[in-house]
């Protein structure tokens, strides 16, 4: 069986086909010569829709939380995006609600576009609008991520309609504790290139928020979670903060939930 099968194997190698292909004749191009290079273009194209260059979506729900500390809040942290691998379009969402006069103390939404610079980072890039505690309008650039070891990165600089500039780095880390139950450590800081005595904020590190998140994924697009957060605004930002009634540093106990579709 093996000798009746070696002169067709030798055959198969010394075609012409074989011996003419190069890099400017792939082998997924000689069915061309066959059934004609429109006619597999499109075969091709179906197939790259159907295996791999399909559009999805999926909007993520990262933080629904109470949080208690000095005041009673509620926060939310949305994203979702529609794409391929390489191209998508992001929106983004994040407020805190107080439960006094003043009810939404800060909301804003980003609108971006991403394009895959690696296998495990977007280039993003877009437009942030703020509807508390003022209006102002941001141009936004900014990568998202997983860094080696798999920390989520999420990083952007903004520059907004007066001319300020600022930036917000956000990192994650899942720990694995068993296969449903999540340890999640989490850090913030939000940088300003210059003062803006409205919003309290000084030269510098305006903010660093440090915290935990303990959460059971009671199925993998669902997890409550409890965990506790300790924010301080540092130097000039805490003294603007003070000055206007408020605390430069607070610890909070959160307690939410986590969920995607």
């Amino acid at each position: 069986m093996r000798r009746a099968m070696l002169p067709a194997a030798l055959a198969l190698l010394a075609a012409p086909a074989f011996a003419q292909e190069g890099p400017e004749d792939p082998p997924w191009n000689q069915a061309d010569d066959t059934y004609g290079a429109d006619a597999m273009a499109a075969a091709r194209a179906h197939v790259q829709s159907h295996h791999g260059g399909q559009r999805w979506m999926q909007v993520m729900a990262d933080r629904l939380e109470w949080q208690s500390g000095d005041e009673e809040t509620a926060l939310w942290d949305l994203q979702g995006y529609y794409g391929g691998d390489l191209s998508r379009v992001w929106l983004k969402s994040e407020g805190e609600y107080g439960f006094g006069e003043d009810a939404v103390e800060d909301a804003e939404v980003q609108l971006l576009y991403g394009r895959a610079i690696s296998s495990y980072f977007d280039l993003q890039a877009g437009v942030r609008q703020d509807f508390e505690p003022d209006g102002r309008t941001y141009a936004v650039l900014g990568v998202q991520g997983l860094v080696p070891y798999f920390f989520e990165l999420d990083a952007a600089a903004f520059l907004s309609d007066e001319g300020d500039l600022s930036a917000r780095i956000e990192a994650e880390y899942d720990i694995l504790l068993t296969q449903r139950l999540i340890l999640q450590p989490r850090a913030e800081i939000d940088l300003s290139a210059s003062e803006v005595p409205e919003r309290q904020v000084g030269e510098g590190v305006a903010s660093v928020s440090l915290g935990a998140r303990l959460r059971y994924e009671v199925k993998r697009s669902f997890a409550p979670y409890v965990g506790v957060e300790w924010s301080v605004a540092p130097g000039e930002s805490g003294a603007r903060t003070e000055a206007a009634g408020g605390e430069s540093e607070d610890t909070k106990l959160v307690a939410g939930v986590r969920a995607w579709f």
